[in-house]
């Protein structure tokens, strides 16, 4: 590694500030320990000045035993014509208890004069005077230029002076940020590579928005022009269209520009982070997520997949193992035999690809896609498939029937029934159940009636449920197409169904996710046994 750049991440401050984002402190709590596992070097956790569940979560943070990460503190300078030892934001801040902290102030003129209010000469006073005072009280200080590039282009001679204010008063970083996310990569470069030179002794930071979706290249070219912190969030969330995402920012340094942002070993760790932070954001997670996402390094195309097969690097960039993702090769009706055998080889790998079986279980699936199923994304239904029919499945149970009954207005919480009869060995079991919605009351009344043969499925939980209309023009009538996603403590799979009723396609899809579950159970238990033989 040629270079050393700091990642510094503020998903727990900018990040927060997205839409729909709301982290409990112990949200915050499990996500700082992620980031410190992860190597992240910077972790800013939050303004203890704005709120109580703030103040919390720093009187709590320092319990953590942290290996790679610092927390810091987020603040603005002091106010217009307050001491800093009087001012209350900048109180809090100390009451934190941080090593560092983080203060932003203003780098534009224009935000000084019409947003401020206050004088340029004022603004200079309030950025020394704030920096100064946390520096006695023995904090490390990373001023953030807010609007610094926008304050460049319109006024460069005050932008500078703002960073030589900081300097002078003993910054440890001056970051530089973008804070519309309107600058182009080539002025990001040019700037920063200008205010590098000016200022050789102190470490320059990069902190861009992405509103113009080039928040990853800025930040690149800075790191080029010479900045040696770059802070982003994970996943990129954060406020308007979000911050520099740190997920592409890392492995886009470290593995194509060789610079070390994390410990190598832990880059293999990014995917499960990246996923882990938006589990506990409760967000969905974004599929087509360069280096992350389930589908960076998915192959649909039957050229692609043969080419794949052949050689990956023929269609990716780099190896997926390299961040914890993992190659996907997708079985649809333009995948070609390539992709079908790569997913009949799991199951069995001496079947040849122009095998009367697999030339069979194809049609098959071109005869199930035609009528709306798509098995890209629902990988546990078509290895059941292809168990099923090359007659590699044992059934758990066989399936007789199943009732619903909706009753409006709802009672108790629940407005529907269901009724279901499986035959389990030969034994036929009955078992009602309520629910709120048809759907719930089935999922329900299956695993009533399934526990008792399979205490395992109680471990089964629905993290996903989706739900699309295939043919729009038959309004009511038309074809819909679920896709349910499960997991369990061992992992995450995902099932579909196809009907013209919404609740058959749904009982279809939960049907094959818990006989994939017994299978895998039973795959599991298999390999267990062989270990230990």
């Amino acid at each position: 590694m040629s270079r050393q750049v700091v990642a510094y991440d503020s998903t727990l401050r900018d990040g927060a500030q997205a839409q729909g984002v709301s982290f409990t402190v112990e949200d915050k709590l499990k996500i700082v320990q992620r980031l410190d596992d992860l190597g992240i070097g910077y972790i800013e956790a939050g303004n203890p000045g704005s709120n109580p569940k703030d103040l919390e979560f720093f009187e709590r943070v320092g319990a953590l035993k942290l290996k790679s990460s610092k927390i810091i503190a987020f603040g603005s300078t002091r106010k217009v014509g307050v001491n800093a030892a009087d001012d209350n934001n900048l109180k809090s801040l100390l009451r934190a208890n941080t090593s560092a902290v983080a203060i932003f102030g203003k780098s534009w003129d224009y935000q000084v004069t019409d947003i401020l209010r206050t004088t340029l000469q004022e603004n200079l006073s309030m950025i020394a005077d704030t920096i100064a005072f946390l520096k006695q009280q023995g904090k490390e200080v990373v001023f953030d230029a807010e609007h610094f590039y926008d304050g460049y282009k319109a006024n460069p001679d005050y932008a500078i002076k703002t960073l030589q204010a900081a300097a002078d008063a003993g910054a440890d970083v001056l970051c530089l940020c973008d804070t519309n996310g309107g600058t182009f990569p080539n002025e990001i470069f040019e700037i920063t590579q200008k205010v590098a030179a000016s200022f050789p002794k102190v470490q320059i930071g990069i902190h861009c928005h992405n509103d113009c979706e080039m928040a990853v290249a800025n930040s690149v070219a800075a790191v080029q022009a010479g900045a040696v912190q770059v802070q982003g969030t994970i996943n990129g969330i954060g406020e308007r269209c979000g911050n520099a995402n740190l997920c592409s920012i890392i492995p886009n340094l470290q593995l194509k520009l060789g610079l070390s942002c994390i410990p190598q070993q832990n880059i293999a760790h990014l995917t499960a982070a990246a996923r882990y932070v938006n589990d506990v954001a409760n967000m969905p997670f974004n599929d087509k997520a360069p280096y992350v996402g389930n589908d960076a390094f998915s192959h649909k195309g039957g050229m692609h997949i043969d080419a794949v097969s052949k050689n990956p690097i023929s269609y990716e960039h780099i190896n997926p193992q390299q961040v914890g993702n993992m190659r996907h090769i997708l079985v649809s009706e333009v995948a070609g035999r390539s992709a079908l055998l790569s997913k009949i080889h799991e199951v069995d790998a001496s079947l040849a690809k122009d095998s009367a079986d697999t030339k069979r279980i194809l049609e098959h699936i071109k005869t199930l896609e035609h009528e709306g199923y798509q098995f890209e994304s629902a990988e546990a239904s078509i290895q059941l498939l292809v168990r099923k029919q090359l007659g590699k499945f044992r059934p758990f149970f066989e399936f007789r029937e199943y009732q619903v009954n909706i009753h409006e207005p709802a009672l108790n919480g629940v407005n529907s029934s269901a009724m279901i009869k499986i035959a389990v060995d030969g034994k036929e079991e009955i078992t009602a159940a309520e629910g709120d919605g048809p759907v719930n009351a089935l999922d329900n009344a299956m695993r009533r009636a399934l526990e008792r043969f399979y205490p395992a499925i109680k471990h089964v939980r629905l993290t996903d449920y989706k739900v699309r209309v295939l043919d729009s023009d038959r309004a009511t009538a038309a074809n819909v197409r679920v896709l349910i996603e499960s997991a369990d403590q061992y992992e995450s799979w995902t099932t579909t169904g196809v009907s013209t009723d919404v609740i058959d396609a749904s009982w279809r899809a939960m049907l094959d996710a818990i006989e994939y579950k017994l299978m895998r159970d039973e795959v599991r238990a298999t390999s267990e046994l062989a270990g230990a033989a």
